[in-house]
């Protein structure tokens, strides 16, 4: 563990006082959705997840107790929002409260995947907002502080009332680009306008590539659906890099995929943090054109949504190097050289 707690008690008759000298103690929890990445980021600082008995009843009520104490301790909750994402997310609520009623000193909830973060409007009327609902009830279980990797949308942070500390999996996935397709034109395509932002960064991070995005055009009298598509930017000829935060059922990228084929890119490859890959997300990008995927693990993936076109890369490292920021009262944004 990182730190002891040590106490030093000075009686002092005269004042009637007692001093006490107190060392923080990290300690790192893990649910049940994917415990291998909390393995992993266990790894990275040199400590073990906290033993933990964590079962549900006959009707599926979840029960959580942790077999060490926790009092005074500066506690992280890793929890992955695969599916069951109701289970798992419910389940990481009540790990935080019972936390907070073992005396926890501050509570920390890792959300690599944060759930609901495609809810965070209303389009129209009578319609939730659901990652605020997620970030009011992660306040009212006890937590002190939120931990999560590209949010949907960075609105999000300010649902939270308390610090939220963002991640970006930019450098990591750039990183890989850079090193397998150097020397080759590259483009990098925003799926759709809303994704504009984001593929500016990475046109920045990339040395200043053209930027190309997806033009969705609808008619009127059909609602909800897309009729026409067109790319706005030169692709021609280039290696098509289309960036995204997320591939849930893969519709959007390869639609994408073809349309960019159709205006002569030489190639095309995606760059996602999260791989949800719902039905038939597999199945859709197996049989494209895509020539690769490059995800991180921040959920897990399954032997049969594995394909040889999908490259997983670790967010592991950076989940680690940002908790021991937090724990050491550091600053979590040098780690993106201030970009938040």
């Amino acid at each position: 563990m990182y730190g002891i707690r040590e106490f030093t008690r000075e009686a002092a008759a005269s004042m009637g006082s007692i001093s006490t000298e107190n060392r923080k103690t990290l300690m790192l929890f893990s649910g049940r959705a994917y415990p291998e990445l909390t393995a992993q980021i266990g790894s990275e600082l040199g400590i073990a997840p906290t033993d933990t008995d964590a079962y549900e009843f006959a009707n599926g009520e979840i029960f959580v107790r942790y077999r060490e104490s926790v009092r005074g301790s500066d506690a992280f909750v890793v929890q992955s929002m695969s599916a069951p994402l109701n289970k798992w997310f419910v389940e990481s609520l009540i790990m935080v409260d019972a936390l907070k009623r073992g005396s926890a000193k501050r509570i920390t909830v890792v959300l690599p995947f944060y759930p609901y973060a495609r809810q965070d409007k209303k389009h129209r009327g009578r319609e939730p907002i659901s990652a605020r609902m997620v970030a009011d009830l992660y306040k009212t279980a006890g937590a002190n502080r939120i931990l999560t990797v590209d949010l949907h949308t960075a609105q999000i942070q300010g649902f939270f009332d308390g610090p939220v500390d963002h991640l970006f999996a930019m450098d990591i996935l750039a990183g890989y680009v850079e090193k397998h397709y150097a020397g080759r034109p590259m483009a990098v395509v925003a799926p759709d306008s809303g994704r504009v932002r984001v593929a500016e960064r990475w046109t920045d991070r990339l040395g200043g590539c053209p930027l190309a995005f997806i033009h969705k055009t609808r008619d009127p009298l059909k609602p909800n659906q897309v009729v026409a598509n067109r790319v706005v930017g030169d692709v021609e000829g280039r290696v098509c890099l289309i960036v995204d935060d997320m591939i849930d059922t893969g519709g959007t990228i390869c639609k994408a995929s073809d349309i960019l084929f159709d205006s002569g890119a030489a190639d095309v490859v995606v760059a996602a943090t999260h791989a949800v890959l719902s039905d038939p997300a597999t199945e859709r990008l197996k049989n494209s054109r895509i020539s690769e995927i490059v995800v991180t693990n921040t959920l897990p993936l399954p032997p049969e949504k594995q394909l040889d076109k999908i490259t997983v890369l670790s967010i592991a490292p950076l989940i680690a190097r940002a908790i021991r920021e937090v724990f050491d009262d550091g600053s979590v944004t040098t780690l993106f050289g201030g970009l938040s």
